[in-house]
């Protein structure tokens, strides 16, 4: 599953959906390119060759995440973002750091199983079909026959002959109704009808009482799951969620649940990436009394980061081979301020820029999916068509610029809270205008929401 696109290509691929930041995403293509190149090498050296790892620097809401998130995309990879925060030392309560590594083998479970699903779509859609149709024309029971002699047989045999052709008329329509029915569904023609099937029971997790297991690699629930039976319980749903469901049930009667295990493990083990976020946070800063040890977070993240084995309920997985991406803003603490060898295993080093109104007004025009396009898609849905004028975007984006610096710079993600509250009123009222066109300006800009830029305690709170 490694690609095989050039560096110029991953990055052309990143620029659809992200603005700027041209040295972070030169670094992860080359990153991606040389999994691929380590691929096509003899199996001696590629023991040899270990990713190297990335420390993302810069403030909140410049594309770190959104930069490593559409990598794993590119590829099809197992992604998991974690904050370093959330780990403890071990010997304190919480998760510990081996649960990344864990989290990430269910990631590529559920891609290797849904690439499997995938390869036996076909029968399983066969099979399902089948079972919906025997629930929209349900079957005649078969009478049994009885052993003892009844004195009254010969009585009733005319007009148990007669009720025998009738049963083989009923069938011979079953029959015919089932092959209409079938191809009512798979056309679709059924696909409102409503439905009562029996679905499993989804078990419910057991939460924090498995975490003393979870670092053993043992699953509480499988466990308890394995020792009750499965329960049945009825749904009413449309056709077209029955055969979905159905679908679902038989993809996993067709696949093999050992061959999906395994198969996620090396694709884990060999093309994942974890993105450990806010790792500024965990940097030592002098005395932290009261606190569970940043340093010691570092110590136990270490051991993962350069390789070792994980136990996890599927199997043992190394970690030699992950990609591991680190961020943080570093606003206070420094990369220096790691422990040394944690500072080792991020050889790369990627300053991401700081996004000034320039960079706003593209990444509100340029990407796929922006956010203008959205907000106007969502609109059509009422049947309101908005424009915005180029005049009206970059006021937008020296509105968000000035907030994010003279509040705090979440950088990219003030455009949200911006956009929102400019066009709160419009949203509210869509469903009662019918249809209708509309224009956002500079002036209507101005009106809606300059008045809360002026006043400085206002701005705090609303944007």
């Amino acid at each position: 599953m490694n690609t095989t696109k050039t560096p110029r290509e991953i990055v052309e691929e990143l620029d659809r959906f992200i603005v700027g930041q041209a040295d972070a995403k030169k670094a992860v293509a080359v990153a991606l390119r040389n999994r691929y190149r380590r691929t096509l090498l003899d199996a001696e050296m590629q023991q040899e060759i270990t990713p190297k790892n990335m420390l993302m620097i810069g403030p909140t809401g410049v594309g770190k995440t959104e930069i490593a998130r559409r990598l794993a995309k590119i590829v099809n990879a197992p992604f998991l973002k974690v904050e370093a925060t959330k780990f403890t030392e071990v010997g304190y309560v919480g998760r510990d750091v081996e649960s990344m590594v864990r989290d990430l083998v269910e990631v590529s479970i559920q891609i290797v199983r849904k690439k499997q699903h995938s390869q036996v779509y076909v029968q399983a859609e066969k099979n399902a079909i089948d079972r919906l149709t025997k629930l929209l024309v349900p079957g005649i029971k078969k009478e049994q026959k009885k052993n003892a002699t009844n004195p009254f047989e010969a009585m009733f045999q005319n007009m148990n002959l007669q009720q025998e052709e009738e049963k083989e008329e009923v069938n011979e329509t079953i029959t015919t109704n089932r092959a209409q029915i079938k191809e009512q569904i798979r056309n679709g023609l059924l696909n409102n009808r409503e439905i009562t099937i029996e679905v499993d029971e989804v078990k419910k997790p057991i939460g924090a009482m498995g975490n003393g297991l979870e670092q053993m690699g043992i699953d509480l629930n499988d466990t308890l799951s394995a020792l009750t039976p499965k329960k049945k319980v009825k749904r009413n749903v449309t056709v077209k969620e029955a055969k979905e469901i159905l679908i679902h049930e038989e993809s996993e009667k067709l696949v093999n649940d050992e061959d999906i295990h395994s198969e996620a493990i090396l694709h884990a083990q060999n093309n994942g990436i974890i993105f450990i976020d806010e790792m500024d946070k965990i940097a030592s800063q002098g005395s932290q009394a009261g606190q569970v040890s940043r340093e010691g977070v570092q110590r136990d993240i270490l051991p993962i980061v350069e390789g070792s084995q994980v136990n996890t309920k599927y199997g043992p997985i190394q970690t030699d081979y992950i990609l591991f991406i680190a961020s943080g803003a570093f606003h206070v603490a420094k990369p220096s301020d790691l422990i040394p060898e944690l500072q080792g295993r991020f050889p790369i080093r990627v300053e991401l820029d700081n996004l000034d109104a320039k960079d706003f007004v593209r990444i509100l025009t340029e990407p796929q999916h922006s956010l203008i396009k959205q907000y106007v898609a969502m609109l059509a849905t009422e049947n309101i068509n908005v424009t915005f004028t180029i005049e009206a975007i970059e006021r937008l984006s020296e509105i968000a610029y000035q907030v994010n610096n003279e509040t705090d710079n979440i950088g990219a993600r003030r455009l949200h809270t911006i956009l929102e509250k400019l066009l709160e009123e419009l949203l509210f009222e869509a469903p009662d205008m019918g249809m209708g066109d509309i224009t956002i300006t500079e002036s209507y800009v101005n009106d809606k929401i300059e008045y809360i830029v002026e006043d400085k305690d206002l701005s705090r709170y609303i944007l």
